[in-house]
């Protein structure tokens, strides 16, 4: 569907063009058609599915998801603004008496089948592991139990029924996971999803991403301004799913040294923000966890929220 006035791309749902404010006519959720292909309400059957793409029309439960821990631990998933549907998930779990924190962000791949459900299966499979390791003291190497974790990931994504077809891939998924315990974070990751440590006195990336660009730059083939012109500026190396080649994944330690943001995020919110000074700016003001959260996800939004938008914030 497209705005009457500029051309761009609108959902049905819409109350106005985001590109340039034209206001569009609402359609009610019990008229609405499909919200991939623009059909009218008469192509969807009794399931919810699109007789004329195959779409299934998703209940909007996960459109936006919200969960805070406590003032220090919180995480938002939101579709954005022009995906029909949302195929980030968060999950996150606390252990007061370990002193414990548990974050995952993972990443759905759009051109896969189910992403949705991959990335959704893929972080509550991670959160599970790693909170039973942290109940059970079984804590011997940080390091290990991360892979164990994304092992199970793994596993858990492979399992997902899916038919295969020529126009999608096995369902798949990125993902980035923080095990948090006496102030030494535990990261690990397959993919483009990233954590970084926001802070006064100094913020960094944690992660690398596993993309074509990322090794093309850091290989000296070409510049990171030459590669973001690639139409494969945005390929990932490295996922979870049945037809991922290379699926050890990344892990590092990083002792927390004061105050700051822990952050893990999807690229629906650092595509916005290339450069960490830009993230500092955005945090400046803002201590705790579900505050901080929120203005990225809105700072995301602002900017024309062209993919799903996934933050896990622990303030520190």
């Amino acid at each position: 569907m497209q705005c009457p006035k500029c051309g761009s791309t609108v959902q049905v749902d819409d109350c106005f063009c985001e590109e340039c404010g034209t206001p569009l006519i609402a359609v009610s959720e019990s008229t609405q058609g499909c919200s991939k292909c623009g059909a009218g309400p008469e192509a969807m059957d009794a399931d919810g599915f699109c007789s004329n793409c195959g779409f299934r029309r998703q209940t909007r439960q996960d459109d936006r998801l919200e969960v805070v821990r406590s003032p220090n631990l919180a995480l938002i998933t939101d579709r954005g603004l022009k995906h029909h549907r949302n195929e980030d998930y968060v999950a996150c779990a606390q252990v007061d008496d370990r002193n414990a924190y548990i974050l995952v962000v993972c990443d759905g791949v759009s051109s896969s089948s189910s992403p949705d459900i991959a990335a959704k299966t893929a972080a509550q499979s991670a959160c599970r592991v790693l909170t039973t390791a942290v109940e059970t003291v079984n804590l011997r190497s940080r390091q290990e139990v991360m892979k164990l974790a994304i092992a199970e990931a793994m596993t858990s994504v492979c399992a997902i029924p899916y038919t295969k077809t020529m126009d999608a891939d096995p369902p798949s998924t990125t993902i980035v996971a923080a095990l948090v315990v006496d102030r030494t974070a535990t990261i690990g990751w397959l993919g483009d999803s990233r954590a970084y440590w926001i802070s006064p006195n100094g913020s960094r990336q944690l992660t690398r991403d596993d993309s074509w660009l990322s090794d093309v730059v850091l290989s000296g083939e070409i510049t990171e301004s030459e590669a973001r012109k690639s139409p494969q500026a945005h390929a990932i190396t490295r996922w979870l799913g049945v037809d991922a080649v290379n699926v050890e994944p990344s892990v590092v330690n990083f002792d927390i040294p004061g105050f700051g943001h822990l952050l893990l995020c999807t690229d629906g919110l650092w595509n916005y923000v290339p450069a960490m000074s830009q993230i500092d700016d955005l945090l400046k003001s803002h201590a705790d966890a579900v505050t901080v959260a929120r203005k990225l996800v809105e700072f995301a939004l602002r900017c024309g929220g062209h993919d799903n938008i996934s933050v896990a914030v622990l303030s520190l």
